[in-house]
């Protein structure tokens, strides 16, 4: 029901799977933004890295949600 839903607002698993990458670049950015701050932020700057770094595999499981749905309706796939 969900990978309907997403399929139809437009999300492909190709788009989903593109953003973990991206997640993951970010969590390090973050994590090395983070070792730059102050002693004062440099916990609350850690915590954000680590929140972002759960980003990456729901988003990866998501996107294999879709794959699946894709290869399950290849009349209803469009690019």
């Amino acid at each position: 029901m969900v990978d309907k839903t997403l399929h139809t607002l437009g999300a492909r698993s190709t788009h989903l799977h593109v953003a973990s990458l991206g997640a993951v670049g970010l969590c390090i950015g973050l994590w090395i933004r983070a070792k730059t701050v102050d002693q004062e932020e440099r916990g609350n700057a850690e915590r954000r890295a680590l929140f972002v770094g759960l980003w990456p595999p729901t988003l990866w499981l998501i996107g294999d949600t879709l794959q699946r749905w894709e290869h399950r309706h290849p009349r209803l796939r469009r690019h």
